[in-house]
């Protein structure tokens, strides 16, 4: 069986050690130097690029989120032991990990590390499709005659020089379609690589849970299991009218899922359409100060990676959640493209204040969309606003601030919340 020493990069036929370098790291599989549909995901990106820059935390507990009516971003792996989840208030994190270091997300540092991934991953193919700063999918069909070396190959040497030259790891998923690719590529997490053949693909899925498919949330899995779908088994019982005629759309790509087929393509070219943020609390609340809070720290987040990709919208988006799953979306067209993060914000909390005092949400979601590139940004000012250009020169400067001296050099009273 076709083997490989994700180490010293070896082609191996025995899967207990390479005979180069006595690695125990070796990936075999059938079909391992056939598949060219890739998923690459890095582990706990934002944790992983923080324990680089400071070595002392290497082996402790790392939280990326915000104070302590936050929630959080992130954890590293040793905290997720513990059972720090994304989207966890911060007070019970910290119960389930008191020694835990907290740090306030460093989006222009995450963005400018996955700028370094992204050039990486170009030098492979140039089919990649980024799904966000830490993930993304390549496909390297005919690339094996350009690199002298099989897709699987290349894979692992990409891997091994994100460890080596930026100090971040990251698990492959790669199968023969983007659907497995992304299963793939959590099977093994951190440091994972993952393979899905074609001949296996059936029964691999066969007993699976349908929550492994990619946007399946809480209220889709609902639907599913009032309709006895909890399995892939369970889907491959149900015929395509049917399956559609319940669920529409999603009936049919469901089928099609429950069979391993997946004909999207990988699409380097797919332009940016919206950039947002979204949470879901651990426990539903109502209260405007938290949710306040909440939404100026995502219009921070939206605005940043705006800003580190050179970008501008003109719409902004407000999403809730109510406690029965209502989902409630308001937006509104600016007159002319923002980045700034105080415009969003006072733009979504307008938004707010017009769906009125319906919760206690579950959800809270702000965005930007209709975007543009960043030049065309704030050109006009706003005429009922006189002190909206100054609050932005405000925010420039503090942009300024964090870069040479760290993102804790000024924080807003409001992120606090």
């Amino acid at each position: 069986m076709p083997g490989l020493c994700r180490d010293c990069l070896t082609t191996v036929t025995d899967d207990r050690r390479c005979p180069a370098c006595g690695s125990p790291r070796i990936k075999s599989h059938p079909e391992l130097f056939d598949l060219t549909i890739a998923h690459m995901d890095c582990d706990a990106f934002y944790a992983s690029v923080e324990k680089r820059d400071n070595p002392e935390l290497a082996d402790r507990p790392v939280i990326i989120g915000g104070g302590k009516r936050g929630v959080v971003s992130t954890a590293c792996y040793v905290a997720r032991i513990r059972g720090v989840r994304s989207a966890m208030p911060m007070f019970k994190a910290l119960q389930l990990c008191p020694d835990a270091v907290v740090i306030k997300p460093r989006m222009s540092v995450y963005a400018e590390v996955s700028r370094d991934i992204r050039k990486m991953m170009d030098e492979l193919t140039p089919v990649v499709e980024p799904l966000s700063l830490d993930e993304a999918f390549m496909d390297l069909s005919g690339t094996e005659r350009l690199h002298g070396a099989p897709p699987a190959v290349m894979l692992a040497r990409l891997v091994k020089r994100m460890k080596d030259e930026l100090g971040v790891t990251g698990s492959i998923g790669l199968s023969h379609n983007k659907f497995l690719a992304k299963v793939a590529s959590d099977l093994d997490k951190p440091r994972g690589f993952s393979v899905i053949g074609r001949a296996e693909t059936a029964e691999f899925l066969h007993d699976k849970p349908v929550r492994l498919i990619w946007g399946i949330g809480p209220a889709a899995q609902e639907s599913l299991d009032r309709a006895g779908i909890r399995s892939f088994s369970d889907l491959l019982r149900w015929d395509q009218e049917a399956l559609t005629a319940r669920f529409g759309a999603m009936g049919y790509r469901l089928w099609h899922l429950a069979r391993g087929q997946d004909k999207r393509r990988v699409s380097a070219h797919e332009p940016m359409k919206s950039i947002s943020n979204e949470t879901t609390f651990f426990e539903d609340t109502a209260s405007l100060d938290i949710l306040d809070g909440h939404l100026w720290r995502m219009s921070e987040k939206v605005a940043d990676r705006a800003k580190a990709k050179g970008l501008a919208g003109r719409v902004v988006t407000l999403k809730l959640k109510r406690a029965n799953h209502k989902i409630i979306t308001r937006r509104v067209s600016l007159r002319d493209p923002t980045q700034i993060a105080d415009r969003i914000y006072r733009t979504a909390r307008a938004l707010f204040d017009q769906v009125g005092e319906q919760g206690p949400y579950r959800l809270l979601g702000c965005g930007l969309s209709d975007l543009c590139p960043e030049h065309q940004a704030d050109i006009s000012g706003d005429l009922l606003d006189p002190g909206a250009a100054q609050r932005s020169q405000a925010e420039r400067a503090t942009d300024e601030i964090r870069r040479r001296f760290g993102t804790d050099a000024i924080v807003k009273g409001r992120a606090l919340r």
